[in-house]
């Protein structure tokens, strides 16, 4: 049985690994990771999933993100499963976990792109988005929303932004 645990520095080489192995090269080239792309996750929601090994074998980010005209969200994203562990429920973990902890530091919406009926049973609603849009292309029916406090989407439409921290680039030696 893997333990949820805060996301370390140190996880960082295994959890690009996982991502790699789970959704293939292309996944940079995706629409939720322009959002993403040269930022931090939000404080205290990048979680990971280690087996009794020490293995990295589950992680899931939120990040910060405007969800048009000045409505504060979170992204999700990506969720990643390590092959021969997906279907055991650690997924759903990592999502209970996740959601729980949105709630507990007074965030009011999650975003994501993904699968509906997967996300369904978590409060995902294709329906919460219908006035939002992404800065890139995405699948009809997979760009999806859950109200943590209800109606916090009612009548927000936009693009959706990054507003999460920024990544400091490192500096150069002389």
């Amino acid at each position: 049985m893997a333990f949820i645990r805060d996301e370390a520095p140190a996880d960082a080489g295994a959890r690009e690994l996982l991502l790699d192995r789970c959704f293939g090269p292309r996944r940079r080239a995706k629409t939720s990771e322009k959002l993403r792309r040269g930022r931090l996750p939000a404080e205290g929601l990048a979680l990971a999933a280690e087996d009794h090994d020490g293995r990295l074998v589950g992680t899931l980010r939120l990040w910060h993100v405007d969800a048009g005209r000045g409505c504060p969200a979170l992204l999700l994203g990506p969720l990643a499963v390590a092959p021969d562990l997906q279907g055991e429920g650690l997924g759903s973990r990592l999502m209970r976990e996740a959601l729980l902890r949105a709630r507990e530091f007074g965030h009011q919406a999650v975003l994501l792109v993904g699968d509906a009926p997967y996300y369904a049973r978590f409060g995902f609603q294709p329906e919460l988005t219908k006035g939002l849009w992404l800065p890139g292309p995405v699948e009809a029916g997979r760009f999806l929303a859950h109200e943590i406090v209800p109606g916090a989407l009612a009548g927000v439409h936009g693009l959706v932004t990054a507003t999460g921290q920024k990544i400091k680039p490192l500096a150069r030696a002389a």
